[in-house]
């Protein structure tokens, strides 16, 4: 009767380590594909600062581009 008992202990604290290595093997995964993901939105982020210097650039090429188009049109011959 007692080795029946120490097997079904021995049984239980086997299952319960199995299950806690599968636990932690799956907490490890969640964790790397977080950090993952927390990489690819750096690589990917940028500041306002940035954001507002590169609209700014924008604004003033599509401001030179609209005078060179002015500029055209006004020196373009007419019929």
């Amino acid at each position: 009767m007692i080795e029946a008992g120490i097997s079904a202990v021995v049984a239980v604290l086997a299952g319960a380590a199995a299950l806690t290595n599968r636990m932690h093997t799956r907490i490890s995964e969640v964790d790397r594909r977080v950090d993952g993901v927390e990489l690819l939105v750096v690589r990917d982020y940028i500041t306002k600062e940035e954001y507002v210097a590169s609209m700014a650039e924008l604004k003033e090429q599509m401001i030179r581009i609209e005078n060179k188009l002015d500029t055209f049109i006004q020196t373009y011959p007419r019929r």
